[in-house]
């Protein structure tokens, strides 16, 4: 079974930073697409950044110049830094990855959030 955690969320005040993680356990055969959504109250859930295997990434417009996703393919994790946190960025932030796991069939894998504040 193929487990996704996130962890660093938190309350921040604007102009503040944070470093989200998230890592793939269980019977992995292969890990490729890992990325960032993030779902405000009373909002649609948006893709915030993205990065391949190979380290590719895409941003959204809304982040670019501030949030840095980056992985760790021997750890399974992948990681996205925030900087200069607006009120706006307040959301629900999940981790997806892509994962050929123990039945051989390329799945989307969620986690289960981590709340990020940004307040005053």
């Amino acid at each position: 079974q193929v487990q996704v955690v996130e962890s660093g969320g938190g309350l921040v005040q604007p102009g503040g930073s944070l470093r989200l993680s998230c890592a793939a356990s269980g019977r992995i055969l292969s890990l490729y697409d890992m990325g960032w959504y993030r779902q405000a109250p009373g909002k649609q859930r948006e893709l915030v950044a993205t990065i391949t295997n190979g380290g590719s990434t895409n941003y959204a417009d809304s982040v670019k110049g501030r949030f840095t996703i980056s992985r760790d393919n021997a750890k399974n994790t992948v990681y996205l830094q925030m900087n200069s946190l607006k009120p706006e960025d307040t959301a629900v932030y999940y981790c997806n990855a892509q994962v050929v796991g123990s039945d051989y069939v390329r799945r989307n894998y969620w986690g289960q959030g981590t709340q990020v504040t940004v307040s005053v």
